[in-house]
Parts: structure tokens; C-alpha cells; sequence
């Protein structure tokens, strides 16, 4: 759904500084036709709203702060005017109050301009507001595969069955499914230290969610470094990717300080290589092993898994 179909004739409408007040209705005859006429002229109204009473509502779909495109907005709208009209819903916990479906940069812009805010009312439950949200995300050019996938994931978490996410994003079930599989694997924690990485894309991305099993998170956050968060997402994949360095043998000796061999640790194994005279005592602890180990496991029972 493309945004001109979005807000097509609206700026058409009328533009009044309050909401026109709920006429009664019937539903049936002449009465009926003019009641259903005088609604959908409301509907497509135009209001100003002090930006102060709109409150944020659906899912942030943005993984960056996008500073500098408020500070440009602000200059357009300072120059132009506000020439697009945001959706709001009437807030179902605070009357009076307003919620944002779509248009929060714009709403951001006006409240840092201190300007009413032009926009649209609609009765929207929470189905509607996330669908509405979400098809103003399709139409939209500059949210990238992760913040689109991201914001699938809100989805799930927030209850939404899969047909509900596959209307508000206008895709069907496969690429939800791959976009799942992207945010199941890397954590949201991971996403956000990297950021919308417009360039990455979603084979990328796929690759990267490959790669990061097992991983701790901590480790993929700190490798998220770089100026912007494509240069972030590359280090993450480049530090995946990478052979990992290997810790330098340590002189395994025995008693009387005899060099039996070397010993070699990483993080996921320990590598033992027996040299010289250690090779036949390698040879005798092989056949003692069940022995060695069923004394380590009493010791470590013993002792306690803490000590």
C-alpha cells in the first residue's frame, strides 16, 4: 500500500481547530445515508492538536535516533509548513488525549517547533492501530530489513498472530518466517547495538543470524563498533567470520619439574600434547582414566559447585 493511497485526498479536507462533535445516527433510510455521508467527512478532516496532548502508541519501528532527520524536518516545516497530515487515535486510557498511529517524526518536529499539529482522527482498537502502523512502514522507502523484521518480532511478542503481521507488513507467511528466524537467532539486545543497517539487507542478515549461535551476546556488542551502523554490522559479521587467535602453549610439567609436554587453552577446548617422557605417562593416564575421573567427580561433590 503506497503512502499517496494512504493519505489520498486529504489534504482536500477540511482543516479545523477542533473535532467535530458525534452527530446521532441511524442506520436505516434517508437518515441513515446523510448520518453514514456526514461520518466519512469526519473522517477525512483535517485537525489541529496541541502536540502536547499526543502520546506515543503501536511499536517502535526505528532502531536509530534519527536526529538529523528531525532537524531537517524542522526546517521544511519552519520554511513550508506541515504539508502532510499525521494519523492519531483518540487514547483509550486519558481523555482528551491523543495517540500517534503514524507520524511520529512529524509529531516530534511540531512539538519541538511548538505548533499545533495537523491531523487525522480515526476510532482504531490495537489491531488496527498496528496494522495501520505497519502499512505506513511498507510504504515507506527508508526502513531497512532488520527494522521491518524487528518489528515483526514486536508483533509476536505483543500477541499478534501471523495473518494480522502478514496484513500490516503486506508480505506474506515465508518472508515473515525468514524474517523471524533473523530476530529468533540474534538477540534484540544485539540488534539495537548495531542499528538499521540499510545496506546490510536480508541475505546479509541471514548470514549474520548463521553465525552467532551460541555467542554471547555481551561478545557481539562489543564488537558492534564503527562510526554508523552498517559499519557496526560488518564488524559484528567480520569478528564471526575471523579465525579467533590462539592462546600460547604453556610448558605442561610434571613432578620434579619435568616437561612432560604442552597445554593449550581456548574457550572451548583444552588441548593436551604429551612430548618425550610425557609420552608414556600419557599412555599410562589413558588406561587410568575412568579412575582420574571418578576421583575428580567425588572432589568436585565434595566441595560444591561454587568452589
Amino acid at each position: 500500500m503506497a503512502r499517496k493511497d494512504l493519505l489520498k485526498n486529504l489534504m482536500n479536507a477540511p482543516t479545523t481547530t477542533e473535532e467535530p462533535r458525534p452527530l446521532p445516527r441511524s442506520d436505516r433510510g434517508a437518515i441513515g445515508a446523510v448520518s453514514k455521508s456526514i461520518n466519512e467527512l469526519k473522517s477525512r478532516a483535517i485537525i489541529e492538536v496541541h502536540p502536547d496532548m499526543i502520546d506515543r502508541a503501536g511499536i517502535k519501528d526505528r532502531l536509530d535516533e534519527d536526529a538529523a532527520g528531525i532537524e531537517a524536518l524542522k526546517e521544511s516545516i519552519h520554511e513550508y509548513g506541515q504539508q502532510v497530515p499525521v494519523l492519531l487515535r483518540h487514547s483509550p486510557n486519558d481523555e482528551g488525549r491523543y495517540e500517534v498511529v503514524f507520524g511520529r517524526r512529524r509529531v516530534q518536529a511540531m512539538r519541538e517547533l511548538k505548533l499545533p499539529v495537523k491531523a487525522m482522527i480515526r476510532s482504531l482498537n490495537d489491531r488496527e492501530l498496528i496494522v495501520a502502523q505497519g502499512q505506513e512502514n511498507t510504504a515507506r522507502k527508508d526502513l531497512s530489513f532488520i527494522e521491518k523484521a524487528n518489528f515483526a518480532a514486536q508483533m509476536v511478542k505483543a500477541g499478534f498472530d501471523r495473518k494480522v503481521i502478514c496484513d500490516a507488513l503486506s508480505i506474506d507467511k515465508t518472508v515473515i518466517s525468514r524474517m523471524l528466524t533473523v530476530t529468533d537467532a540474534i538477540p534484540e539486545s544485539v540488534i539495537r547495538a548495531i542499528g538499521a543497517a540499510p545496506s546490510a539487507g536480508r541475505d546479509r542478515w541471514l548470514a549474520l543470524a548463521l553465525k552467532v549461535a551460541d555467542q554471547p551476546p555481551s561478545e557481539l556488542i562489543a564488537a558492534a563498533q564503527g562510526p554508523d551502523s552498517d559499519s557496526r554490522f560488518a564488524a559484528v559479521l567480520s569478528s564471526l567470520t575471523a579465525p579467533r587467535p590462539r592462546s600460547a602453549p604453556q610448558v605442561l610439567r610434571g613432578h620434579g619439574e619435568a616437561r612432560l609436554g604442552h597445554i593449550t587453552r581456548s574457550r572451548n577446548k583444552t588441548v593436551i600434547e604429551m612430548t618425550g617422557e610425557g609420552r608414556a605417562f600419557a599412555d599410562w593416564l589413558a588406561d587410568h582414566i575412568d579412575e582420574f575421573h571418578r576421583n575428580w567427580l567425588e572432589n568436585k561433590q565434595e566441595s560444591g559447585p561454587n568452589d
